[in-house]
């Protein structure tokens, strides 16, 4: 699937609001078919896993399949497989090639008790999900949370590595979910913003607003997640049950004003600069909307943050 630039500037300057509804709207219609076969699926398991590379919106996504799961009965229980993480040290992160740590590695997860915990879950038992601290990059003393599954109840279990046959392989029923941000833009039938920059510019933006991370070292990240993307997870997008597109034509008019300042320096040397220095001259071709303009439930907020607006005030 494409936008075309043309009707995203024309949109953004003529009816914001309305582009905005409309594209949260198809962005919608797709949680709800999701539910819905999730739903149909419960007889054969309880278990959901829900993946996509970084940026992809897994976290609001996973949070609106709960609340269209709500609708047909089902009680939902999110679980990020991030709590399932190792720690990072020698003799237990794998490595790269090139001798460092390779932190996108389905390895430096808790594969065992992960697969324990679907057979467990799947059975009516009880488990307590670990928690880690990644502040100290360790697995934590405490627990996350305990979950039991009664009937019509779900679990879903959302995190890059969620189809990766270590997983999938020992729980064929589970329901398989894969999302990602997979639009480009074209003008005249070239391609002027690619896809994978949609989820680029959502992480830089989303590590500037939340976690206190400067764009030098997001875009050091971003070679290595590219890595991680091709190599542990694109493989096995094709293996999902349901598939479907993040992107929404809108949000590049939303993060372009921060964007912008964001992608004004990039250090030189850095891998795949060739790439990363174009993003800049392609944001530029975008008009802009104001963050005011966005609904406090919409995907984008999982990157620009959450702030109450008065919708009569827009008219």
């Amino acid at each position: 699937m494409a936008y075309d630039l043309s009707v995203i500037n024309y949109r953004t300057i003529r009816d914001p609001v309305e582009f905005i509804l409309e594209s949260d709207e198809t962005y919608e219609k797709n949680v709800e078919k999701a539910a819905e076969k999730i739903a149909e699926n419960l007889k054969q398991s309880p278990i959901v896993l829900l993946a996509g590379p970084s940026g992809s919106g897994k976290t609001t996504t996973a949070s609106k399949i709960s609340e269209a799961l709500e609708k047909h009965g089902i009680k939902s229980n999110y679980v990020s497989m991030d709590d399932y993480f190792l720690g990072v040290s020698e003799g237990v992160t794998p490595k790269t090639p090139e001798g460092e740590f390779d932190l996108e590695s389905p390895l430096c997860l808790d594969i065992d008790m992960i697969n324990d915990h679907f057979s467990r879950l799947s059975e009516g038992e009880e488990v307590d999900v670990p928690a880690y601290d990644f502040s100290a990059q360790k697995r934590s003393d405490r627990i996350s949370k305990t979950v039991r599954l009664d009937k019509d109840e779900v679990a879903v279990f959302e995190g890059i590595h969620a189809l990766n046959p270590m997983f999938t392989q020992k729980h064929p029923e589970a329901f398989k979910l894969y999302i990602s941000a997979r639009s480009d833009v074209v003008f005249r039938d070239a391609i002027v913003f690619k896809r994978t920059w949609f989820r680029l510019t959502r992480r830089l933006v989303r590590d500037y607003n939340f976690r206190g991370a400067s764009p030098e070292y997001t875009m050091n990240m971003w070679a290595n997640v590219r890595r991680g993307e091709t190599t542990y997870i694109s493989p096995y997008k094709n293996t999902a049950d349901f598939q479907f597109d993040t992107s929404l034509p809108y949000e590049l008019a939303v993060y372009n004003e921060t964007a912008t300042k964001l992608f004004s320096n990039i250090p030189e040397g850095i891998e795949r600069y060739e790439e990363l220095r174009k993003v800049l001259p392609a944001l530029q071709l975008f008009g802009t909307i104001d963050q005011s303009m966005v609904p406090e439930n919409a995907l984008v907020r999982e990157f620009i943050g959450k702030k109450k607006i008065n919708w009569d005030d827009l008219y």
